[in-house]
């Protein structure tokens, strides 16, 4: 019995020295772990008020065109020849650029004059029997008054006079005839030789030297040449956007291989008839760019910006600095004056409308501060009144994560950034 008790004392404590180490090892850990702990902070995501250029645009794509061009075609059929122009060749207006086999329309000519000089002929024939005629004619009536002749001799006489005059009105009808046959032969064989009808650059060729053409049913194309110093940007504008555009509108536009290079231009016309594109709407706009050096191309595509306001050197700050709750219903006083609040979104076509801020004060605390509005773009915003370069604005909250420091392990005592 005295040997089971001492066995039940040893189990006791041993017992009550694992419960020991338990709760030590609980009380490191948790020391440890708040020692460690972060604590997430609410802070103020602030911008500073600068000065800088805006502008409110609408923005499109579009595809650069030569501002005039002209397809140069065959109006005679034939083998072409020869060709003496390539693609991006510069040629001038009355310059040989193709040649079509001209022997057919030479032969033509030929036969044409042929014609004429055998109509000529029979008309110095007709002439001259009119002068006999005449002559006989004149006879006979001498001799109807002398009663020497009978009557139906002078009708004779009369006729074939009269005969011999159509006569000669029919064979100079046919001159005429045979003269524009030849002047069209002459031209055609003209057509043979086709000749640039303006200046420009050869941008295209559709025909091959030894190609057959056929023009009796339409005219064939063998180039195209085009004007490449002005160039023409044919934009696709929305039918949302479109009643906002009016002519001499400033307009610009990047391209793809020098996106941080802008050509400008002014809006010439916008195009009546809509084009359809998957069901969508859009109407083409066109202005003019000068091209001298020829570094745009044809078909290139276009970032086309239309710009409805702007604003140079102005207070900026960020859209989203604007206060929602203060920008919308209600009215507002600001300079004695009473301005109606609507959505942030509309700021740019209502110039000079009141909204709202909060401003950053240099002891940390946060000011709300009415201010006037300007031109809106997608990130940014003119401040006409109400704020001064410098000033910072809160555009958001965020949360910032802090350990809690110690010191030593004797302790701990918090800290706390300020914007």
């Amino acid at each position: 019995m005295a040997k089971e008790s001492a066995t039940r004392k040893h189990k006791r404590k041993y017992r009550w020295l694992i419960a020991l180490m338990i709760v030590a090892g609980a009380g490191a850990g948790f020391f440890w772990y708040s020692s460690q702990r972060v604590n997430f902070t609410e802070t103020l995501q602030t911008v500073t008020v600068t000065h800088g250029d805006i502008e409110n645009t609408i923005t499109a794509v579009g595809i650069l065109q030569p501002s005039s061009y002209v397809d140069v075609g065959a109006q005679v059929s034939g083998q072409l020849k020869s060709l003496k122009a390539a693609v991006g060749d510069g040629v001038e207006s009355g310059q040989l650029l193709a040649e079509i086999d001209p022997r057919i329309y030479v032969a033509r000519v030929d036969e044409a004059k042929a014609t004429l000089e055998n109509l000529r002929a029979q008309l110095k024939i007709k002439k001259a029997q009119l002068v006999l005629w005449s002559k006989q004619h004149a006879r006979h009536e001498e001799l109807r008054i002398q009663d020497a002749l009978a009557e139906s001799e002078v009708e004779v006489s009369e006729a074939s006079l009269a005969t011999a005059r159509a006569e000669i009105e029919a064979i100079n009808a046919q001159i005429r005839q045979a003269e524009a046959a030849l002047e069209n032969a002459t031209v055609n064989l003209g057509y043979t030789k086709i000749s640039a009808p303006m200046t420009g650059t050869v941008v295209s060729i559709s025909a091959s030297e030894g190609q057959t053409l056929n023009a009796n049913q339409q005219t064939p194309i063998i180039l195209r040449i085009a004007d490449m110093d002005v160039m023409t940007v044919w934009t696709q504008v929305s039918e949302a956007d479109v009643m906002r555009l009016k002519n001499g509108q400033e307009a610009y536009f990047t391209v793809l291989g020098q996106p941080h290079r802008s050509w400008h231009g002014r809006l010439r016309q916008v195009l009546p008839t809509p084009e359809i594109v998957n069901n969508v709407t859009f109407y083409n706009a066109l202005f003019d760019v000068p091209n001298p050096e020829h570094e745009l191309k044809v078909q290139m595509t276009a970032q086309v910006f239309f710009v409805l306001e702007k604003a140079q050197q102005a207070l900026l700050v960020p859209v989203s600095a604007l206060d929602p709750a203060g920008s919308q219903g209600g009215e507002t006083k600001l300079d004695g004056a009473t301005h109606s609040q609507t959505d942030s979104t509309t700021a740019a076509e209502d110039r000079g409308r009141a909204s709202s801020v909060q401003v950053l004060k240099p002891d940390g605390t946060v000011e709300k501060r009415m201010v006037r509005v300007g031109v809106m773009s997608h990130v940014y915003v003119e401040i006409i009144s109400g704020l001064q370069e410098g000033e910072k604005v809160v555009t958001g909250t965020g949360t910032q994560a802090a350990k809690k420091a110690n010191g030593g392990g004797l302790g701990a005592g918090k800290t706390r950034g300020r914007l």
